[in-house]
């Protein structure tokens, strides 16, 4: 496993994006429908241009996107003893299979619909843990942000989207909390 220099493309990325299809901060979904979830992947090019989405696929997605976000979060620190809850329920549904490909062996979706686009994401956290970019997507420690990110930082401390926003919002309450205490 190595680490991915900053700036290259890969599968994280993508990752990325589609867990802040979700904007916890504004509540703005860019999946609220199967109709969007349907765009969101044809624009990633994850499926046949003329992809569909079902209520059921937009279950699936949302279940996956969420639970991504809270593996993501749980790169902060030691490891969770099981995957989240939805995002296992998530991955059962997704169809992937074990192909040989001249890159080597990889996942690939079976079908061609949106349950195998949605199959491409799951395939594309194994391919970041295999490229060492898996462990460095992370989620703002912020509670109202939650904001996934790529943490590029040599050490892998990084907690915020943005330290000049997060960073400062958490900073600021913690001053004023011991301001308030009367602790220096």
């Amino acid at each position: 496993m190595t680490d991915v220099p900053p700036g290259v493309p890969g599968p994280a990325p993508l990752l990325r994006d589609f867990v802040n299809t979700l904007d916890v901060e504004c509540d703005a979904d860019e999946l609220a429908t199967p109709a969007r979830l349907a765009q969101w992947l044809n624009a990633r090019e994850l499926g046949p241009a003329d992809l569909t989405a079902t209520p059921g696929d937009l279950a699936t997605a949302l279940g996956l996107r969420e639970g991504l976000r809270a593996a993501m979060l749980d790169h902060h620190g030691p490891p969770l003893p099981a995957l989240p809850p939805g995002l296992d329920a998530a991955l059962a549904r997704l169809p992937l299979r074990v192909a040989l490909t001249e890159d080597g062996p990889a996942l690939v979706p079976v079908g061609t619909g949106a349950a195998a686009a949605l199959a491409r994401l799951a395939a594309a956290v194994v391919a970041a843990d295999a490229e060492g970019s898996w462990s460095r997507l992370k989620v703002c420690q912020e509670d109202t942000c939650r904001w996934a990110f790529l943490d590029t930082s040599k050490n892998r401390s990084r907690s915020w989207c943005s330290m000049r926003v997060c960073g400062n919002r958490t900073k600021t309450r913690a001053y004023r909390a011991r301001r308030k205490a009367g602790t220096p």
